[in-house]
């Protein structure tokens, strides 16, 4: 299954071999950003301009948990390896973590000075990345929120961020035409 959202206000999910949109779901107010499985594939999360963050069960399409309190729009969402906690970013400059079973803001990780494009857990959980418009790309502790580096470089805003497999290697995309491959320990590119 393969999720999609757009300007049409709505997810839908699609069957990858036949190309088949199974569902569409519905609740989202304005355009949706970004979309992501949790990581047993049961809960989706989905991220717009509307301002919330929506969990979606995948099974039934329900939207089980409305999280709200962003004073912005939502352009990046990303679950934690064990699905505990999902990580939001957006126009506000924060980085919000929640308890994705109770719906409760658990975290503001603040520090950007621009809007943050992507949000990208390690693979054990206890590491965060975000990339943002203010061309740097952060890493934090997501256990205390303590922003870990700031790694610079880039001449341009930061699109996408994502962890090697063994969480010792960061990537980041930019829009100045470059990748970034960063050493996580020294943050040296």
């Amino acid at each position: 299954v393969l999720p999609s959202g757009g300007n049409d206000q709505t997810v839908r999910l699609w069957d990858t071999h036949t190309g088949e949109c199974l569902r569409v779901l519905r609740g989202h107010t304005s355009w949706i950003w970004s979309v992501c499985f949790s990581p047993d594939g049961s809960v989706l999360a989905s991220g717009s301009n509307d301002e919330t963050v929506r969990l979606w069960d995948t099974h039934t399409g329900e939207c089980v948990r409305l999280l709200e309190g962003r004073t912005g729009w939502v352009s990046s969402v990303c679950f934690s390896p064990d699905g505990s906690v999902l990580a939001s970013g957006g126009n506000d400059q924060m980085v919000r973590l929640w308890d994705t079973h109770t719906g409760e803001c658990l975290r503001l990780l603040q520090g950007h000075t621009a809007l943050i494009w992507s949000v990208c857990f390690g693979p054990d959980g206890s590491m965060l990345a975000s990339g943002s418009n203010d061309q740097t790309v952060r890493l934090w502790d997501s256990h205390t929120g303590a922003c870990l580096q700031v790694l610079e470089g880039h001449t341009g805003l930061i699109s996408s961020v994502s962890f090697g497999p063994d969480g010792s290697v960061l990537a980041s995309s930019s829009n100045d035409e470059t990748i970034r491959l960063w050493n996580v320990k020294t943050g040296t590119c």
